[in-house]
């Protein structure tokens, strides 16, 4: 709930918010507890670094989730425009040609 929240508030331009409710959700699910939902938290927190403008670490947290299940996609990668800032910068095709490998358990 609370890493929806901050996606919602950071479209809204409550960025302090939506910050403060993405990374509360990773902390409280972190992908080392939960590896199922903890890597779409950590998503969408990559989707409120992305809306700040802070490529840095939006693809910090993409690329630490990429090859995960419920990681981010590679169609969402492609259509999404969540991610649109994103798509120029050379970091972006690294991270769809990690993204479009098989996942291996």
């Amino acid at each position: 709930m609370l890493s929806a929240l901050g996606v919602i508030d950071a479209g809204l331009g409550r960025f302090d918010d939506a910050l403060r409710e993405s990374r509360k959700a990773v902390e409280l699910c972190p992908v080392s507890s939960d590896a199922v939902e903890g890597p779409g938290y950590v998503t969408n927190l990559a989707n409120v670094y992305a809306a700040l403008g802070d490529r840095d670490r939006a693809f910090e947290q993409l690329a630490s989730v990429a090859k995960m299940p419920n990681g981010p996609s590679y169609g969402a990668l492609k259509l999404d425009p969540t991610w649109a800032s994103l798509r120029g910068d050379p970091r972006f095709a690294q991270l769809l040609a990690e993204v479009v490998k098989p996942i291996l358990f």
